[in-house]
């Protein structure tokens, strides 16, 4: 949801009006999250969207800056998309794109007890921003980020649940 938080140690602007987010309380130190996110083999394990199905074999088992990696999704059909790594600050900003351009980021902030997750759909680059907002994918991915945080935090919830 936008909800007009900013980061000041971010190295990204942040324009409201093109970034739909969630904010979440994780109980686990930021680079144990940020290990997670940092495997593309784990993605389907937390995506809340029900679209992601599984990473490529040959993808690197860890992301770095320049990482390209394939996802088997499914969105009514199943089909491929390849994202790269366009953000990386380990252990507190990860984010990649695809060829759409619009970005999906993680922030980590430590906070006592654990990390605070952003998670953003920025569409600000989308190469066709419009489009996205008139389909209605701001709506569907708010949805979708409130759900990946959810199974983030039952990930690391102390009795796995």
């Amino acid at each position: 949801m936008a909800d007009g938080t900013s980061n000041d140690d971010a190295s990204t602007p942040i324009d409201d009006d093109k970034i739909v987010r969630g904010i979440r309380f994780v109980p686990a130190e930021p680079q144990a999250i940020f290990d997670l996110l940092a495997d593309p083999g784990q993605h389907a394990t937390i995506d809340g969207s029900g679209s992601v199905r599984a990473s490529n074999a040959e993808d690197p088992e860890r992301l770095a800056l320049g990482s390209k990696f394939s996802m088997s999704m499914k969105l009514g059909v199943p089909y491929k998309v390849t994202n790269e790594v366009v953000e990386f600050d380990e252990p507190s900003l990860i984010a990649w794109q695809h060829m759409g351009k619009h970005v999906w980021r993680y922030r980590l902030r430590p906070v006592d007890g654990g990390t605070e997750v952003t998670e953003e759909f920025d569409f600000g680059s989308a190469l066709s921003a419009t489009a996205l907002k008139v389909s209605g994918a701001p709506k569907r991915n708010a949805k979708a980020i409130e759900a990946t945080l959810d199974r983030l935090v039952a990930h690391f919830q102390p009795d796995g649940s």
